[in-house]
């Protein structure tokens, strides 16, 4: 038997001062069985650093077909592609054809080797930005990790400011190569 999905209801105040971004955001999002917690607090943090109206999560990792957020036009393609993690850049360089911008927030604690070995091919898609996430910021996340998720984020000249209960954190917000993170 398969197990559940665990989910947690996040409220994040977003204060993004290089994209102009302030709006208190209420969300829930599932952990699948087979996730990390820092994988799942990389993808609310991917979900606040990209904010636009229409930005969803999707099935993710229980889907091989779709990444782990997106947000679609009126006609229904998908205008925004977000992947975290360290995903299998075949499948991510073609997304990169058929959406207008992707995204990846490449964390793991490969990020480096993998980068290494896969940047230089995703280079070729202009429509992708890669921004790195330490990994030990997400392990400082994690110990704090409750099911009910209250986050102050500030973000400014590319560093991240992450209130949890009575203490800051900080981390450089690395961008790898590619086009600016979309505004909303």
């Amino acid at each position: 038997m398969a197990l559940p999905s665990t989910v947690y209801r996040a409220s994040v105040q977003l204060s993004d001062l290089d994209r102009q971004v302030y709006q208190q955001l209420q969300t829930t999002i599932a952990k699948h069985p087979s996730e990390t917690e820092e994988r799942l607090v990389a993808r609310l943090l991917a979900y606040a650093l990209c904010f636009e109206e229409e930005l969803v999560f999707t099935k993710g990792v229980g889907s091989g077909d779709e990444p782990d957020l997106w947000s679609k036009g009126a006609d229904g393609r998908v205008k925004l592609w977000i992947e975290v993690g360290l995903p299998d850049p075949e499948r991510l360089a073609k997304s990169c054809r058929h959406v207008e911008q992707a995204v990846l927030f490449a964390c793991g604690p490969t990020q480096s080797r993998w980068l290494t070995q896969h940047q230089p091919k995703l280079a070729a898609s202009r429509n992708l930005t890669v921004i790195g996430l330490d990994y030990k910021f997400l392990g400082s996340l994690v110990e704090n990790l409750q099911r009910v998720i209250n986050w102050s984020l500030t973000v400014t000249e590319g560093a991240l400011y992450l209130t949890v209960a009575d203490r800051t954190l900080e981390s450089a917000l690395l961008h790898l190569s590619g086009p600016p993170l979309p505004s909303a």
